[in-house]
């Protein structure tokens, strides 16, 4: 039998613990290639995810199960230093290149991704975020592909929308335009580009003619999340997904502000959990809402999980696929969601989930949610077989393996992405 093919995995942050949407869909992504690849993991430290030495050398020890080879995990140099931060913007600004063309830059990174290749070189090598293309420049000539967790040009333009003041809006503007100059020019230019849903395939097809995509879904671990035999709290609802993100945050306050009143004019004893990471101040203010407990970030989100009667998800920023919903699917829990939250997703309005747009109407479901046991228990069900038969990882995982090992045996043209129009 033959060596595996070696795959090079280069991240944008360190996927452990998977306390994230992206940390837990790259864990689980690591996981299921490991099974027909030796993998490279090459991947840069967020603070908010290993604050310091020590939790980044857990995170490196755990990942070691998942890898043949675990860098020592890079920080990002502007998250240690303000003065770094501003230079990347004001380097970005007169350049007009995307910020993380800056933000992901460190000789360090340089020198460990160097040994690597020095040493052993790769079949394949996934980039597990458009925001590295800077390094493309440094890997051999072998099929590239990038994930997208989302369009990010697109999600840029939404994002800039609620900001203020206007000059922060143009610059946030500014962003989307220079990120979709590169998505434009180097993803036809790509392997392959792996999206997690199909609708943001069509965006990004429409936005760069001629690049190649396949859809990877986000999955979820329907053995870790199960159904629980104890019975849920009578009237609970429950949102999940940390306010730094500014979509959660959106909802958060979508929701407090327009839906929850009216959820609790209906039900006056309709209690609320919101559960994820969240500023200080924020978490005190959420919490001073009427039946609204602000839990923060919890070591184990099943439990709140578990005792909900209703997911609310109220996204309505963003793309890719919500692994909020997921997950509740996996425990078998009724969600209410906008378009948006669930976009991507195989939905079926009134089997798996009901989906409403309004505050109105989002109130609405989440009332009929919690009184009716009939329409709740067909909720359930379905969410259940959903998450088992569309989104388990395993499932998920024959797809992007599948798809890896195909460009395997392709023939691969001389890699058009070092155009120095890109990556200098």
């Amino acid at each position: 039998m033959g060596a595996r093919p070696r795959l090079l995995f280069l991240g944008q942050s360190f996927p452990y613990p998977p306390h994230s949407g992206v940390a837990s869909r790259t864990l689980n992504i690591l996981r299921q290639l490991r099974n027909d690849f030796d993998i490279d993991l090459v991947a840069f430290s967020r603070i908010n995810h290993q604050p310091d030495r020590a939790a980044r050398a857990a995170a490196r020890d755990a990942l070691r199960e998942v890898a043949a080879f675990v860098a020592e995990p890079t920080p990002i140099p502007n998250e240690q230093s303000a003065v770094r931060k501003v230079w990347d913007h004001l380097r970005s600004l007169v350049s007009a290149r995307p910020y993380t063309f800056y933000e992901y830059y460190s000789s360090t990174f340089a020198n460990r991704l160097r040994a690597v290749l020095a040493s052993r070189r790769p079949d394949l090598v996934h980039v597990d975020c458009i925001d590295l293309y800077r390094w493309l420049a440094d890997v051999p000539n072998v099929p590239v592909t990038c994930t997208h967790h989302n369009v990010e040009s697109q999600l840029l333009r939404l994002y800039a929308r609620g900001l203020k003041p206007a000059l922060l809006r143009r610059y946030a503007r500014a962003q989307a335009d220079w990120v979709e100059a590169v998505e434009r020019q180097l993803c036809p230019r790509l392997a392959l580009n792996v999206m997690v849903s199909e609708v943001d395939a069509r965006r990004l097809r429409a936005l760069a003619p001629g690049a190649t995509t396949t859809v990877v879904p986000n999955g979820a671990d329907t053995e870790y999340f199960q159904p629980r035999s104890s019975e849920s709290v009578a009237e609970r609802v429950v949102f999940v997904g940390p306010t730094y993100s500014f979509p959660n945050r959106d909802a958060v306050e979508h929701l407090l502000r327009d839906i929850w009143p009216l959820i609790r004019s209906e039900r006056p004893s309709a209690s609320l959990q919101l559960v994820g990471r969240m500023a200080v101040a924020d978490q005190a203010r959420y919490g001073a809402e009427p039946g609204v407990a602000a839990l923060g970030h919890v070591p184990d989100v099943r439990r709140p999980l578990a005792d909900a009667r209703c997911c609310a998800v109220p996204i309505r920023i963003g793309g890719g696929t919500r692994l909020k919903i997921l997950d509740a699917w996996s425990m078998g829990k009724a969600v209410v969601s906008t378009s948006i939250g669930c976009e991507g997703l195989d939905v079926v309005d009134g089997e798996n989930i009901l989906v409403r747009d309004t505050p109105d109407a989002f109130a609405a479901a989440v009332t009929q949610v919690l009184h009716d046991a009939t329409l709740r228990g067909r909720l359930e069900r379905n969410a259940r077989r959903t998450a088992l038969e569309t989104y388990s990882w395993s499932v998920v995982g024959r797809r992007i393996r599948s798809a890896y090992n195909d460009l395997l045996g392709r023939t691969v043209s001389p890699p058009a992405y070092r155009s120095t129009a890109l990556v200098t």
